[in-house]
């Protein structure tokens, strides 16, 4: 179902220093033996047995922008952000402890025949059967009591996430997403444009709102469906450009109105509305990296989340080459997750 992530792979990531004890010093692995459902289900719940509370995955896969006439790269976002995430200081603030990494998805059943120039229904076709792997993955996840912290491959993937949260807790989520296209695109076949409309359409997402949707790259159709939903947005041009409210105020109506669903929240950033994110649709005209940092932590903080989905970052399209990309990914991808387990400790512990 996965990849997992060896011993023997952590060390050779982490920097060691005297004196200095890192985050993957203290992160939990699962076992070596851990090769189907039953043995990864019996572990998530000796991890937590443990202490573990967050369950980080990686998803590695870009069939799902390439389905939506995206770029593709986003299937290395995993190894980038993890490789500088362990390396971070274990402390007062975070000692790794509460984490276990289990490593990626791994894609190559439904991959093996798509390729650059596959047509778009078979990337779509491979996406619907991505989303079974996900969901089955997630699944394990939630059914231990952990927090999935999900990084990498399209926001198709945010279908998967859902689906798997329904079936498990029984009931749909309350989405909240930080992105400037709405993924509420028509059901034509699955990719990264309609994972949220898939969501609503089998149960699994009850109410949905975007921040910092750009009003020019939404069509009127999807404005539409979404608006039928009873979907509700604060746009880009709203809080950042017009200034008609601050990102505070915004704050403070979207997670009263989470919390008055009543259920549980799914956290959703897609990096496309982080200025200068190398992602499959990266873009200039967007919003601070911390910015987006402090929409995460006060989410995870205020309302009672099920888990973070950071999707969409592809190392790969930096401007100034894939090392450079995967330095920025990686800084910036530990940045968002440090901000979601500083929100989410205080009702845990």
């Amino acid at each position: 179902m996965f990849t997992q992530l060896q011993k023997a792979e952590l060390k050779n990531l982490l920097h060691c220093r005297q004196g200095e004890t890192k985050i993957g010093e203290k992160v939990s692995l699962l076992p070596a033996n851990t090769t189907d459902s039953e043995s990864l289900c019996s572990a998530l719940k000796q991890a937590a047995l443990r202490g573990a509370k967050f369950a980080i995955v990686g998803i590695s896969e870009d069939v799902g922008p390439r389905a939506n006439l995206g770029r593709g790269g986003a299937n290395d976002a995993f190894n980038s952000a993890i490789s500088q995430f362990i390396n971070l200081q274990s402390n007062r603030f975070l000692s790794g402890e509460q984490i276990i990494i289990l490593g990626q998805i791994a894609l190559e059943q439904c991959l093996k025949t798509v390729n650059e120039a596959s047509s778009l229904t078979a990337l779509r076709q491979a996406t619907a059967q991505l989303d079974e792997q996900v969901v089955e993955v997630i699944s394990h996840i939630f059914a231990a009591g952990l927090e999935p912290i999900v990084i990498g491959g399209g926001h198709n993937n945010a279908y998967g996430l859902l689906t798997a949260a329904k079936q498990v807790f029984n009931q749909p989520l309350a989405g909240i997403n930080l992105d400037p296209h709405s993924d509420f695109r028509p059901r034509e076949g699955r990719h990264s444009g309609n994972g949220f409309s898939y969501a609503a359409a089998n149960g699994a997402l009850s109410h949905y709102h975007i921040l910092g949707l750009h009003e020019l790259k939404n069509s009127e159709a999807t404005l539409e469906q979404l608006s039928l939903f009873g979907a509700s947005w604060h746009s880009l041009q709203q809080i950042w450009i017009r200034r008609e409210l601050s990102l505070t105020q915004a704050l403070e109506q979207i997670c009263p109105m989470l919390n008055n669903t009543g259920l549980p929240v799914a956290l959703e950033l897609d990096v496309d509305a982080i200025s200068k994110m190398p992602s499959s649709a990266s873009t200039f005209a967007g919003i601070p990296l911390l910015d987006a940092c402090h929409y995460i932590y006060t989410v995870a903080k205020q309302c009672q989340c099920a888990y973070l989905h950071i999707a969409e970052a592809a190392p790969q399209c930096h401007e100034a080459g894939v090392e450079a990309g995967q330095r920025d990914v990686g800084q910036a991808v530990s940045e968002l997750i440090y901000s979601y387990l500083q929100g989410r400790l205080p009702s845990l512990s």
